[in-house]
Parts: structure tokens; sequence; C-alpha cells
């Protein structure tokens, strides 16, 4: 099993100094988050927490994540990125895969795509996509961005998007992995469907063991049984060294920690001090 670094709402002089810190402490990857902007009023609850409430307020920082990734990965040699989860539904799918494209060039092949919808109309709306429909057409849009990452010259004509043949240059020189987020029934299909492995938001064991056997079905279901498949699990209710002995059996292969959290050290707090947090979790979990 795979340790990864959730960096969320860290101030951004501190991410390449974190970025540094795992890959020393033996982290395999760092989530990174996804957050256009912060609307006043919200016409949807946030679905991951229990009374739909952000996490975060209108200072909290973020980062683009695209950008976050080549940042990080200009100080490090090894550990690697992913996006967990960039919310497609609000974005063009040709700029996303100039976006990609880039970045799994820049960092050597260290950077998987995790994907998701997105929750909010706002998101939706004022970057100029329509919010109905959104799951068929973000579909299309993983999609559109496979095809143009696989190279050479190609074209697309579909329900939400039609272009002839163009090629991007360069290529990757390896595929891009694919993570789909998401709790749904449909997100669970398009993970099984097309994704290289699943990313859950924060999860109860007993949740995740259920999920599993849901992918698994699905999987088997789409003839995708014997695939390498990720699991990359956020979850709540186990920890330490017999948690992880628990995740691990139950198949999560990739759990998602931000090991400050448990020693009290809040998201904007001391960067000395969540370097020392990476290095006990280190000693205590990884090594």
């Amino acid at each position: 099993m795979k340790f990864t670094l959730g960096i969320a709402m860290s101030p951004l002089d501190q991410l390449t100094a974190l970025a540094k810190t795992a890959e020393e402490c033996g982290f395999s990857s760092i989530a990174l988050p996804d957050s256009l902007f912060f609307m006043e009023t919200a016409a949807e609850k946030y679905p991951y927490t229990p009374d739909g409430s952000r996490m975060w307020n209108q200072d909290t920082p973020w980062v683009d994540p695209l950008i976050a990734a080549t940042a990080m990965a200009a100080v490090t040699s090894d550990i690697e990125f992913y996006t967990n989860v960039l919310k497609l539904g609000s974005r063009n799918p040709l700029l996303l895969a100039r976006q990609v494209g880039s970045v799994a060039n820049l960092t050597g092949n260290r950077f998987g795509f995790g994907v998701g919808i997105g929750w909010a109309p706002e998101e939706f709306e004022w970057c100029g996509a329509p919010y109905e429909r959104r799951g068929a057409r973000v579909d299309e849009m993983i999609e559109v961005i496979k095809l143009v990452l696989d190279g050479g010259m190609v074209e697309f004509h579909g329900e939400f998007f039609d272009f002839d043949k163009l090629q991007m240059s360069p290529a990757p020189s390896k595929k891009v992995p694919f993570y789909v987020g998401g709790h749904t029934d449909p997100a669970l299909r398009r993970a099984a469907r097309v994704g290289d492995g699943w990313c859950s938001a924060m999860m109860k064991f007993a949740d995740l063991v259920e999920t599993k056997k849901k992918l698994d079905d699905l999987r088997a279901e789409y003839g995708r049984a014997d695939e390498p498949f990720e699991m990359q699990a956020v979850c709540i209710d186990k920890f330490g060294k017999a948690g992880n002995e628990e995740l691990a059996a139950a198949g999560i292969t990739d759990v998602i920690t931000v090991p400050w959290l448990f020693d009290g050290i809040p998201f904007d707090g001391d960067l000395a001090a969540k370097q020392d947090s990476l290095r006990k979790f280190a000693a205590e979990n990884i090594a």
C-alpha cells in the first residue's frame, strides 16, 4: 500500500518545501485539490460534509493543481502527483489536454489525472459551461482528453464537442493514468468503465469496503476485472499502523493522509511543525 500526502488548504509558499520533505520521507505521491473560487452564496450544499457546509472560506488559499504539480516536480525527482480531483465540468477538454500533456512532460511522467464533475452550479455557469447534462458532457470530455493525449493527428465528432484533425505535440511519452472521483452510482460506473483507479473523498471504513465491492463488480461487468486499478482513499475512522493494515487487507492501494492534522496543527500551521509531522508519520507507518 502507498501513502499520499494531501496538501489542501496549505499556504502556497509551503508547497515546494512540503513536497521535498514528503519525498524524503517516502511518500509515493501528493494529492492536489481543485477549487476555482469561493462563491459568497452557494446554490447547492457541499456533498462531502454531514451538514453540507464548506470546509473553507473566501480567504482559504488554493492554487491551480496543474501549476502546483509542475512547481513541486521542479524541486523533486521521484515523488508523483495527481489531482484529487480536478473538476472537469466547468472546463474545455482541448485546453485541458494541452495542460495535462504539458504537466506530464514537464514532470517526467510523474502525473496522474484525477477527475470529477464538480458540485457547484456557479462553477459551471460563471465559466460558460452548462450545468445540465453535466455527467454526459464529462464522459465525452474524458474521451476527448484521452484521445488527444495518445498523440498523433486526431479528430472528434461528438454530441458536445466537435473538431476536425489536430495534433498536440509532444504527446506524453507514457500514458497518463486517469483516476475518477465521486461516490454516486454514475461516478462508480464511470471509474469502472474508463478509470485506472478511483478517488474517494472522506469516507468511513465500512463504506470504503462496500464501495470496493461495487467497483469490483462493475469492473467485471465491463470486462476489466484483471486490469490494474488504484483505490485511493481518505478514511476517517482507521488510523495508525493497525488501521493502515486493515485498509490494505480491504484492498485499498493508496491512503491519502494529512499527518499534521493528527498532531493538532491546522491547515495554515507552521511549516517546520508540518515537516516534523511528516517525519513522525513516516517513521511510524511508511518505514
